[in-house]
């Protein structure tokens, strides 16, 4: 009986081990699990009573954490099988309501998220720039070297606007080269428009998402 006690622990350590070298985290998550059972099998019937505590309490918790991997997984799944590049925005966004004249952000704010316009018109005060949903702003300040916002986001009337936190949008832009280049393109347009000169040539190329 002891012999196979100490398998059981002999498992859990190997199971440990192998889970600390993995790279992607829904494997790992699952190797963790094992390795829990097999440390709460050694510890109940040594007994070691801490140890046993120990992976009691860590089951649960890397199986919440493999339901998110596995639940993230699925919604990037579903974003994939669409044709709009912010289509990998949807799962991440977070509405909010805005009056007009309501200041989302300032020019030389840091930044910390990006904005989808959904419905209503923000003005862009420094480049004398109206935006009219659904378009995505507050991403250039990502692109600088001073990642500082470049022109404030005024809101010209009520707006509905959706944000992602910017560590997520720049995840997404590295992964996602549909989207990456959505970026580009939006990044390039105003860049020109800008320009008052470029401006007059380029008036209403903006992009935005259909």
């Amino acid at each position: 009986m002891m012999a196979y006690v100490e398998i059981a622990g002999w498992l859990g350590t190997l199971l440990t081990f192998t889970a600390y070298s993995m790279r992607n985290m829904l494997p790992l998550r699952i190797i963790a699990l094992a390795a829990n059972l097999a440390f709460m099998t050694y510890g109940a019937l040594v007994p070691v009573y801490p140890m046993l505590v120990l992976h009691l309490g860590l089951f649960p918790l890397n199986a919440f954490r493999l339901y998110e991997i596995q639940r993230g997984m699925r919604r990037m799944k579903e974003v994939r099988s669409g044709k709009q590049p912010l289509d990998v925005l949807t799962p991440f966004l977070k509405t909010k309501a805005y009056k007009k004249g309501d200041t989302i952000f300032s020019q030389g704010d840091k930044p910390d998220k990006v904005y989808l316009l959904e419905t209503g018109a923000i003005s862009l005060p420094e480049v004398n720039v109206r935006l009219e949903g659904p378009s995505l702003f507050g991403e250039m300040a990502y692109f600088t070297n001073a990642a500082e916002r470049t022109t404030s986001a005024v809101c010209a009337s009520d707006c509905t606007i959706a944000a992602v936190d910017g560590k997520t949008f720049m995840g997404l832009y590295r992964q996602h080269p549909e989207f990456g280049h959505y970026v580009i393109a939006l990044i390039a347009s105003r860049l020109i428009t800008s320009d008052p000169a470029r401006r007059a040539a380029y008036e209403g190329f903006v992009v935005k998402a259909e």
